[in-house]
């Protein structure tokens, strides 16, 4: 809020308020230079931008684009945090997840900032009978572990309340999650599994350890599927829904059956749709909650991981800064639990050095940004504000269509559900081809002289059920190929860029030329005469003014000594001798893959 000096004095109070509609005169005259005569509403929708779920991102908001109180934090409807004091006593939960019986690095992790651990056991992970030699040296009164088992839940919580029995940790004492969730295992891996018996490990709990949850609602695999943000949101409230079902239906009461899920859900770089999703997440939540009768126990809790979708394996440096601003999202988005991966997860298991800065990138913005000192630091932002609102119906109109299909169990085996991702998938991976979605060191600045980062390969995940995506995925595929005809021959693809002109006619479209074809792992030669290069495939790049003048006498001439084919940076025009064009918004990924097609790399 603003404060007014001690003499009232207001700055701006001798200046007139300005209309919304005088702002959207104001824009329309401005595009009106760009070309665009457009008024109104229009002018200010010239400016706004796309995203899923059928969400716009407008430029303004004011205090006209109104959205529900979000209430109180600690309080129903719960947007503003799950519990009153959020995260502000000791940050939010700094969790590691670990893979492999490596009982070193969990205690390295542990000693340096780790709160609580992640870890998968069974087939893809560690042995249920490895659980005692991966915790030795594990105060397990201190610090929380979070078992994702898939199948072998049963087991490997035996093995863990076991453990928690031989060490002398008092029921009241133990903290964490036993990770039972039938949906998500199914989800993966195509396989059920009976939920009776996780049903009973929550009674369990529940009488028992008041300090353990028995059932996760992971919505991590619908996100890794390519599921848009309200895709994940409805398949957790339906997973969450199904699981309140199960329980109740077990003898639970509603509010004990709550207390027994945690939600886990996907932050990624794009800071603000990942607080309006998280936000979103307990508003949604508490609603059920209201309906089945428990308005009170309807605080969800989140656990975030970093998105393994926005992961890349080339140039893997730049995940450090994809992963700290989707922590920082995570953070201020309130959520309670957050999994920071390692910059080389893609590439395998992780060292000591990515497994130190996954965990400092928490530390720091925790620590030194003091992040989690205020609850819900986005809450009050217009913007924030309603696109949490229509994030929330549009992730509600989701689980009403799962539930329309009879619930999450029966979305999967239909494979309605895995047809609506990949429909979500294939508009996103549009506009990755595109390049309308940059990723940074794959499809923009790529360097294709980079050492590749070799790391240990990690256990096969679970598979069989919905796919796992990756943003890097159609130009990882073109490397690949460059790679291997690097490694067969000596040598990379080559394409020869022709400047025409000085350079500054030519060196924006040279540049732009350059980091398109890297793209596709095709090395562009600028120096020599094309003769010289060793390519047969040549790209224009000057101004359109020159092209008029030299393009066609120049292709003609590139033609004639061996050039197989011409292309032109630069929007689609009558050129003769030209055989393609290259521009912002053509299909990048169509174009490379037929350049290494002609050029016999396969």
């Amino acid at each position: 809020m603003t404060v007014l000096p001690d003499d009232g004095l207001e700055p701006a109070g001798e200046f007139p308020d300005v209309t919304h509609e005088q702002w959207q005169h104001l824009v329309a005259g401005v595009l009106r230079k760009a070309g665009k005569d457009v008024e109104g509403d229009a002018a200010e929708e010239a400016l706004s931008t796309a995203l899923e779920d059928g969400l716009r991102t407008r430029p303004l908001y004011t205090a006209r684009d109104g959205a529900p109180e979000p209430g109180l934090p600690g309080f129903a409807p719960f947007v503003r945090g799950g519990r009153p004091e959020g995260n502000t006593v000791g940050g939010w939960d700094v969790r590691q997840r670990h893979s492999t019986a490596d009982g070193g690095a969990v205690l390295a992790d542990l000693e340096n900032g780790v709160t609580s651990l992640w870890l998968t056991v069974g087939e893809d992970g560690i042995p249920v009978s490895s659980l005692d030699r991966v915790l030795d040296g594990v105060f397990l009164d201190l610090a929380p572990v979070v078992l994702d088992a898939g199948a072998d839940v049963e087991a490997a919580a035996e093995e863990l309340l076991r453990l928690y029995a031989e060490r002398g940790v008092a029921p009241e004492a133990a903290r964490g999650n036993l990770g039972a969730d039938p949906l998500g295992h199914e989800a993966r891996t195509g396989q059920t599994f009976d939920i009776t018996p996780a049903a009973g490990l929550a009674r369990r709990c529940a009488e028992e350890y008041p300090g353990l949850r028995a059932f996760t609602v992971d919505a991590l695999p619908y996100h890794e599927a390519g599921g848009s943000a309200a895709q994940e949101l409805g398949c957790s409230l339906a997973t969450g829904v199904a699981y309140l079902r199960a329980l109740t239906e077990a003898g639970m009461g509603v509010e004990q059956a709550c207390a027994q899920l945690e939600f886990r859900y996907a932050a990624t770089a794009d800071q603000f749709l990942t607080i309006a999703k998280l936000r979103a997440a307990r508003r949604l939540w508490a609603r059920v909650a209201e309906v089945c009768g428990a308005p009170a126990a309807g605080g969800q809790t989140q656990h975030a991981v970093t998105s393994p979708v926005m992961m890349t394996r080339r140039d893997p440096w730049v995940n450090m800064l994809r992963t700290t601003v989707a922590t920082l999202a995570a953070g201020a988005g309130g959520a309670d639990s957050v999994t920071v991966l390692p910059f080389d997860d893609a590439l395998g298991l992780p060292d000591a050095f990515a497994r130190r800065i996954a965990r400092n990138t928490s530390t720091i913005l925790i620590e030194e940004s003091h992040l989690s000192r205020v609850i819900d630091p986005a809450g009050g932002s217009w913007y924030v504000e309603r696109l949490t609102d229509e994030l929330a119906q549009a992730g509600w109109e989701f689980f009403q269509w799962i539930e329309q299909l009879g619930g999450q169990a029966s979305a999967l085996r239909s494979q309605r559900l895995g047809q609506e991702l990949a429909r979500t998938w294939e508009a996103r991976s549009a506009k990755l081809a595109k390049r309308r979605e940059p990723v940074t060191g794959v499809s923009e600045f790529p360097f294709l002289a980079e050492k590749p980062v070799v790391r240990e390969a990690a256990p096969e995940p679970r598979s069989g059920g919905l796919p796992r995506v990756r943003r890097d995925e159609a130009y990882e595929a073109l490397r690949a190929r460059s790679d291997a005809h690097l490694a067969a021959t000596g040598s990379r693809p080559r394409i020869f860029l022709a400047a025409i002109g000085p350079a500054a006619a030519h060196t924006a479209r040279l540049t732009f030329a350059s980091n398109l074809f890297q793209a596709g792992g095709v090395e562009p030669v600028t120096e020599g005469t094309f003769a010289e290069s060793g390519a047969t495939e040549v790209c224009l790049c000057s101004s359109d003014a020159l092209y008029e003048e030299r393009a066609e006498d120049l292709a003609a001439e590139l033609r004639a000594a061996g050039a197989a084919h011409v292309f032109l940076a630069g929007r689609p025009g009558q050129h003769a001798g030209v055989d393609g064009y290259v521009f912002a918004g053509c299909d990048a990924v169509s174009v490379l893959s037929s350049t290494l097609d002609r050029m016999g790399v396969s």
